[in-house]
């Protein structure tokens, strides 16, 4: 079964930068796509980033120039940088990995942004 952890979140003040990893148990090219997704208290969880087995990406909007999403096959990781972070995007953060309708999930890690 594959497993997914990831490792990266804490505490950031506003305007600065975070990178989360996300460390798979098996080839990250086995999925057909990756991504990280978050869950702000009192909200649904949402996608933040996307990466597609063929190597596109793609954004949530309130994220869009801020975040960039990337990967290393070599490790199994798929990473998201975060800059330029602001108070709404508190939360716990998710990576997820899909093969055709089978889906996985990490266990989250929490970002926080606060002064």
């Amino acid at each position: 079964q594959v497993q997914l952890v990831e490792s990266g979140g804490g505490l950031v003040q506003p305007g600065g930068s975070l990178r989360l990893s996300c460390s798979a148990s098996e080839n990250i090219f086995f999925f057909n796509d990756m991504g990280w997704y978050r869950q702000a208290p009192g909200k649904e969880r949402e996608l933040v980033a996307l990466i597609q087995l063929n190597g596109m990406s793609d954004y949530a909007d309130s994220v869009w120039g801020r975040f960039t999403i990337s990967r290393d096959g070599a490790k199994n990781t798929v990473d998201l940088q975060m800059n330029n972070l602001k108070s709404e995007d508190t939360a716990v953060y998710y990576c997820r990995a899909r093969v055709l309708s089978r889906t996985t999930w990490g266990q989250g890690i929490r970002v926080t942004v606060a002064s």
